[in-house]
């Protein structure tokens, strides 16, 4: 499947690094290309600990996926997803309640290939290769219309992509839009790069630089993008400091402050 996925036809572009690539090569995954590699490597240079920023942003994907099944969710819908690698969300919803339903959705074609191989026997997980720019294209998807029921609570997923979106994208309106079809109870989960020292206003410079996207934000503006939603606690805060399964360190080092997160619900 990899072999056909690097014909030309295949529509996947590797003269230039991919965000779902570029995570799984900070995840030590095998799906990836050199240029994704090389541009990890000058992410590295500023940031050393990247690695581990990848595995924080897993970990707490974890930790929020199984609160909010604790919280009644059963419905996932997993936005700029990357490729599959351990412990997906619908890996880790599926454990606490077999029942739950995710529908993964990103533009990157080797998602959905990848993905169809993952999912071929689980018929309450789907992929949907599609622009998360456009929410009434996915929301119409007979996909996610075949999996997620809008009439009952839905986990809205933006695990590290929000800061891909440039500020002209409107990425406020775009998670407006996910909030405003889903029914009250649903609940926003978002991670994000942060602006939160200098190392990660220079490595923003990096990844606008090489990979043409990358807005770290303050806590403030990431704050902002759940405005009119039940902030749950302990807000929006660095990602080791989000409900942490065990002790943290008092101090924070710069890869642990590089991503913030949050979850909040729809009244």
């Amino acid at each position: 499947m990899v072999d056909k996925l690097s014909e030309p036809n295949a529509g996947i572009d590797t003269t230039r690094p991919s965000i779902a690539r570029a995570y799984d090569v900070v995840l030590n995954g095998k799906d990836n290309f050199e240029v994704d590699r090389a541009f990890v490597a000058e992410i590295v240079k500023v940031v050393p600990e990247i690695y581990d920023v990848a595995t924080y942003n897993r970990q707490v994907l974890g930790r929020g996926v199984r609160f909010l099944v604790e919280q009644g969710i059963t419905q996932f819908v997993d936005l700029g997803s990357g490729l599959p690698t351990v412990e997906n969300t619908h890996q880790v919803a599926q454990r606490a309640n077999p029942d739950s339903r995710v529908v993964y959705v990103d533009n990157d074609p080797m998602v959905l290939a990848h993905g169809r191989a993952l999912l071929a026997d689980n018929d309450r997980t789907a992929v949907i290769t599609s622009d998360l720019r456009d929410p009434a294209a996915i929301l119409a998807d007979p996909a996610f219309k075949n999996l997620i029921d809008l009439g009952r609570p839905v986990g809205v997923l933006l695990i590290g992509i929000l800061h891909h979106l440039h500020d002209d994208e409107d990425p406020r309106g775009i998670v407006e839009a996910y909030m405003a079809a889903v029914p009250p109870g649903s609940h926003l989960f978002i991670t994000h790069f942060c602006a939160s020292t200098q190392e990660s206003r220079e490595a923003e410079q990096k990844f606008l630089a090489l990979l043409g996207t990358g807005r770290f934000r303050t806590p403030e503006e990431i704050t902002a993008f759940f405005d009119g939603f039940e902030l749950l606690d302990p807000g929006v805060v660095p990602l080791p400091l989000w409900r942490p399964d065990g002790p943290v360190p008092e101090k924070l080092t710069v890869g642990q402050q590089l991503m913030y997160g949050g979850i909040a619900r729809k009244g």
